[in-house]
């Protein structure tokens, strides 16, 4: 099912997502809904289930040109980062924003997989610089918040005048 993506500033996209303990039919669902979603657009590469209004440590990431690389982290965490790359972002709740994002070059990560299944990875580049972005929307955190006051209205603004567009 396709999920409805929350928008800002709805304030649910401010919450910080519990752990998940069990790996359960209700979560797999979620996983299964989430990817659905994300590939609902050609555009995106990764979702996270606090964009749905679903409080839950998940994401999932697909940066492939043709989206047949489904990565699922739960619970994901940083356990090491390096470098610095400098990168525009944009994010389905911010539709039509857009900026310049400084982070890590390279992150390695530890999660579990759909089947609650443990792995490590190192990544870089496009894939870093997602597992960043979506790891944040876990905590709580939009890329508007990496940016100045000033840079901040120019996203916004271009949101506001994306959406007036698209009604």
């Amino acid at each position: 099912m396709i999920l409805k993506i929350l928008i800002y500033p709805d304030p649910k996209l401010r919450h910080k997502s519990l752990p998940v303990s069990n790996i359960d039919e209700d979560i797999t669902v979620l996983v299964g809904d989430l990817f659905e979603t994300l590939y609902s657009d050609s555009n995106n590469c990764g979702l996270a289930a606090p964009q749905v209004g679903r409080h839950h440590r998940i994401t999932v990431i697909d940066t492939s040109e043709k989206g047949n690389d489904p990565l699922c982290l739960i619970n994901p965490e940083i356990l090491e980062s390096g470098g610095l790359f400098k990168g525009l972002e944009a994010c389905l709740s911010l539709p039509g924003a857009y900026e310049e994002i400084q982070r890590a070059e390279w992150v390695r990560f530890r999660a579990q997989d759909r089947n609650g299944k443990p792995y490590e990875m190192k990544v870089e580049g496009l894939l870093a610089e997602c597992v960043q972005h979506e790891i944040d929307h876990l905590d709580g955190i939009l890329f508007i918040d990496k940016l100045s006051s000033l840079r901040r209205k120019r996203a916004l603004n271009r949101m506001k005048k994306y959406l007036q567009k698209n009604k």
